[in-house]
Parts: C-alpha cells; sequence; structure tokens
C-alpha cells in the first residue's frame, strides 16, 4: 500500500494517537466551554435589567434545542466514528467512504424533518412553557440551526473515525468563537444603538448557533478537502472484498441508539419538565406576573446552569477518559480490571467534583454578581443547584459505564424510575417551596437514580465499595479543609474586596480561587491520593514543587 509519510517520520503508537488527540479534545472542550460562560458578561451587562427574563427565554429555547437536536443526530456521530475507524483498520477506506456520504445525506433529511417539526411546533411548545409569544421568535430562530448542525455532527464524527481530532477540536473552538462573536454584536447593536428590544436581542442571540454551525463547517470542510486526495487513493487500493449496505447500517445504528438518546438526553429531559410546569404551577397559587416567573426560572434554571454545567462537563469529561477501557475490560472478561477501572472512575470524579462544587457554593454571592447582578436568591439557587450538580454529573457518569458494559436497558430503566419520581414530588416541592422546588425534585429523581446505578455496577463488576467508600469520604475530608482555609481567605479579603461590584467579586473570586486550588493540590500531594488517582507524573510533580 501506498505511503505518503515521510519515511524519516515515525510512525505513531496507540498510546501516541490517544494523548495526541486527548490533547485536542481538551483544548476544544475546555475553550468552548470557557467562551460558552465568558460571554456572560458583557450580555448580561448590555441587556441592563431585561437580563433575567431575557436569560430565561434563551434557556427555554436551548432546553427544547437541545432535545430536537439530540433526537435528529439519533447518536450517528459516535456511530460514523466507530464503523470509519473498522473498516479503515482493515484497508476498506472505500467502504468507509460510502458510509460517509449515506449518513451526510441522510442528517440532511432528518436536519430538515425537525428543523421544520421544530419551527411550526414553536408557538404550542412556546404557549405550554409559560413563555408566552416572546418566546416564539427564539425558538424559530435555533430551528434554522437544526438544519445543519447533523450534518456538522457527522463531519466531526468522520474525522474521529479518522483518529485525527484536531479538525474537530478546531471547530469546536470557531464555532463558539464565531456564535459568541455574532451574538455579542447583535446584542450591542440593538440594546445599546438600536430598539432596546430584549426579545429581538435573545432572537439573534440563540440565532448565533446556526451562524457558530456555518463557520465550524467550513474548516470541517477545509480539513476535508485537504484530506480527499490521501484519502481517495487509499480508496482506490481497497481490496473491496467487504459490501456494506449503508442504508441498513444506519437504520440499524438509529435502532440501537434509542438507549442512548434517552439516557444522553436526561439532564435536557429534566429541565425541560421544569420549564413546563414550573410557571403553569407557580401562576396557579401566586400572584406573581408572567414577567417575574420568568426571572424566578432564569434564577434556578438558565443563570445557575451555564456555571454548573462547566464543572461538570470538566469532571465527567476527566473521569470517562477510561470508559472506553471499561468496555475493553467487560469484553476481556477481564473482572478484576473491570471493578478497578469503575472504582477508580467514582473516586476520580468525587476527586474533581468536591473541591469545584463546594468552592462555587462558597463564591456563589460573587459568582452571581460577577456574571449576573448582586441578588441573594440567585446566590442561594446557586447553592442549590450546585449540590444538585453532584448528582447530575455522577448520573451521567454511572449511567455511561452501566452502557459501556452494555447494560443499556438497565441505564434506561434507571431513568425512568428516576424521573417518574421527580414528576411525582415537582408539583408538591413548587408549592411548598416555590424556585426551590424544581432542583429538590431533581434531586430526589437523579438521587434514586444514581443509588440503582451504583447499586448495578456494583453487582455486574464487583467494584470494591469499602474502598471505594473511603477514599469519597478522604476526598469529602479534604474538600471540606479546603474550604476552611478558601472561607478564611474569603472573609479576610471580603473586607477589602466589596461582592456587590462585578471587578471587586472577580479579584475576590480570583484570590479566594487560587488559595483553595493551592491548598487542595498540596495536601493530595501530600498524601499520596494524587498519584493514586492521576497516575505516577504527580510523583514529578511532587518534586518540582519540594512536597515531601
Amino acid at each position: 500500500m501506498m505511503n505518503n509519510k515521510d519515511p524519516e517520520t515515525p510512525e505513531l503508537t496507540n498510546e501516541d494517537k490517544m494523548a495526541r488527540g486527548s490533547a485536542w479534545m481538551t483544548i476544544g472542550n475546555i475553550g468552548s466551554r470557557l467562551l460558552g460562560v465568558i460571554y456572560l458578561l458583557p450580555w448580561i451587562y448590555w441587556l441592563g435589567e431585561d437580563a433575567l427574563p431575557a436569560n430565561a427565554l434563551f434557556g427555554m429555547s436551548y432546553n427544547v434545542y437541545a432535545l430536537f437536536l439530540m433526537i435528529s443526530t439519533a447518536g450517528l456521530p459516535s456511530a460514523i466514528a466507530k464503523q470509519v475507524s473498522y473498516y479503515n483498520s482493515i484497508n476498506e477506506y472505500r467502504a468507509s467512504q460510502k458510509l460517509f456520504i449515506r449518513a451526510l445525506q441522510l442528517m440532511l433529511g432528518l436536519g430538515a424533518v425537525f428543523a421544520i417539526i421544530m419551527y411550526f411546533a414553536a408557538p404550542a411548545l412556546a404557549r405550554y412553557a409559560g413563555g408566552g409569544v416572546e418566546l416564539i421568535p427564539s425558538m424559530r430562530s435555533l430551528s434554522v440551526a437544526i438544519l445543519v448542525i447533523p450534518l456538522m455532527s457527522v463531519i466531526r464524527g468522520y474525522f474521529q473515525g479518522l483518529q485525527n481530532v484536531a479538525p474537530y477540536a478546531i471547530s469546536q473552538l470557531i464555532e463558539q468563537v464565531a456564535r459568541v462573536g455574532y451574538m455579542l454584536v447583535a446584542t450591542f447593536v440593538i440594546m445599546r444603538l438600536g430598539s432596546g428590544d430584549y426579545v429581538a436581542a435573545v432572537t439573534q442571540s440563540t440565532f448565533a448557533a446556526f451562524i457558530g454551525a456555518l463557520a465550524s463547517i467550513a474548516v470541517l470542510l477545509y480539513y476535508y478537502k485537504k484530506e480527499k486526495g490521501r484519502l481517495d487513493v487509499l480508496a482506490d487500493m481497497s481490496p473491496g472484498k467487504v459490501k456494506v449496505n449503508t442504508t441498513r447500517l444506519l437504520l440499524q445504528t438509529i435502532r440501537e441508539a434509542v438507549p442512548f438518546i434517552i439516557v444522553g438526553s436526561g439532564i435536557t429531559i429534566y429541565k425541560m419538565v421544569d420549564q413546563y410546569t414550573f410557571i403553569r404551577t407557580m401562576s396557579g397559587f401566586t400572584e406573581y406576573s408572567g414577567q417575574q416567573l420568568k426571572s424566578l426560572f432564569a434564577l434556578f434554571s438558565s443563570n445557575p446552569d451555564k456555571l454548573v454545567m462547566v464543572v461538570i462537563g470538566l469532571a465527567t469529561s476527566l473521569a470517562t477518559v477510561g470508559l472506553p477501557l471499561v468496555t475493553e475490560a467487560f469484553a476481556k472478561k477481564d473482572r478484576p480490571a473491570l471493578a478497578k477501572l469503575v472504582g477508580n472512575n467514582l473516586q476520580l470524579y468525587t476527586f474533581v467534583m468536591f473541591p469545584s462544587t463546594f468552592g462555587m457554593m462558597l463564591l456563589a454571592y460573587p459568582l452571581n454578581t460577577l456574571f449576573y447582578q448582586p441578588n441573594r436568591l440567585g446566590a442561594n439557587l446557586l447553592i442549590a443547584v450546585s449540590f444538585s450538580g453532584l448528582l447530575l454529573g455522577l448520573f451521567m457518569l454511572t449511567s455511561s459505564m452501566l452502557q459501556g458494559i452494555y447494560k443499556n436497558s438497565s441505564a434506561v430503566l434507571y431513568f425512568v424510575i428516576g424521573l417518574a419520581v421527580k414528576f411525582l414530588t415537582q408539583y408538591l416541592s413548587i408549592y411548598m417551596l416555590e424556585s426551590y422546588g424544581p432542583v429538590v425534585s431533581t434531586i430526589l429523581g437523579f438521587g434514586v437514580t444514581c443509588y440503582l446505578n451504583l447499586r448495578k455496577l456494583q453487582k455486574e463488576t464487583g467494584f470494591n465499595v469499602g474502598l471505594t467508600f473511603r477514599r469519597v469520604v478522604l476526598i469529602f475530608m479534604l474538600s471540606m479543609a479546603m474550604i476552611v482555609f478558601a472561607a478564611i481567605t474569603r472573609g479576610i479579603f471580603g473586607m477589602v474586596f466589596t461582592q456587590e461590584r462585578k471587578v471587586q467579586s472577580f479579584i475576590l473570586i480570583l484570590i479566594v480561587a487560587v488559595i483553595g486550588v493551592i491548598t487542595y493540590l498540596y495536601m493530595t500531594l501530600k498524601i499520596r491520593l494524587a498519584d493514586k488517582l492521576l497516575g505516577a507524573k504527580m510523583a514529578s510533580l511532587r518534586q518540582k514543587l519540594r512536597i515531601k
């Protein structure tokens, strides 16, 4: 087979490919997530007193959009990555190209169908959510994005299958830069130079998802054009022994993806329950106006979600690095290795999530001031949502591990049971606790699902519950020790910097966060816990920091 590479260039090992891929994916994920939070500062500032209802409309639109997007992609991007990688590994490049082209055609069709459905269903979806006519334009603007994002996702999956994830990661960053750039420019023009209509600003901000997708597709097509010549040569040299019924394979993939879609949409489905019950329930027994109810929705849902999901995303990304190894150990029936991997993943999750969550709870008021406005209720709700985030992330991790050992039906069943608990407690929780109610019912629902997931994982893998529990308790105690130091720091510098102003809140957050990170890092390195969870490289870090 022809080799286009320089003979002087050494072939990358699987470990090198994984390391390089992980680095690119981390850059793409972290970069896009940070951009997705930083834009809030000017966006909220320009919206002024309309910030809360505007963010409520934004969040309501995106909840519906996220569900439509998950259904319209039908799990195909990851399936395409898997199949392309398989056929290329046996030199059947022609088969993988045919599969890719057919997937693009299918995604164009699905994208068009679900974009049309979302566009025409927008008035009913907006009315039942309690968003009224103001919510319709932003929902419809996102339906345009549904048209092209499934296409973009499949191209990303194709590059993933080629084990070339740099275009994937770069397209993620460019997508966010284009999206954030467009929405900020549009919001500034409308709110500061134009009509000042916050509904128009939100509509353009949601339409920015389409702009970002187009920018991402442009980047992906550029890299595809660069790769096409080499791939065509390889395709011409394919033996052609494998005949693939691409249509049947794609339909089978969609059918098999249903459990993954249900579980993968879990958090979005919970948000949809909140969206379609909170305002309607509250309007039935309170005197709040529609605008006040939208503001309350923003305080417990749209506002804290943007901050908490960053922490959850980073923690689960780190913990799920070992998920392919879980599947591999299960396939090889290596029970000891499987048990160890599951226990380590759970410990690694708490290692990141505990200090991050408790730190966010400690800094809830200045964080709320920095990204939104000084608001005691908003800060208290951020604390509550941060706590629920522990269970949201654990749900994502444990469900993924269940699916990794082919217990899809169990993962779906336990999610449905938890969702039933959410439904059963939702109305009473709202009635008794108002804006705290949906958060409490979410904690109860995901709490039940996580318990069932962990019990099933223990039964199937036999991971060491005692060791895992002791490590989790140790991580909790170290996190509490970190919080003590951070709280003292906040108390001291809180006398210098007020939490009512954005710049001073930022300085306070930065100082407290640095002290917290240094304290936690020192303790985990000192007692060798970081070595056990993050590997031998922590020993060299300890030497560099001169920690004995």
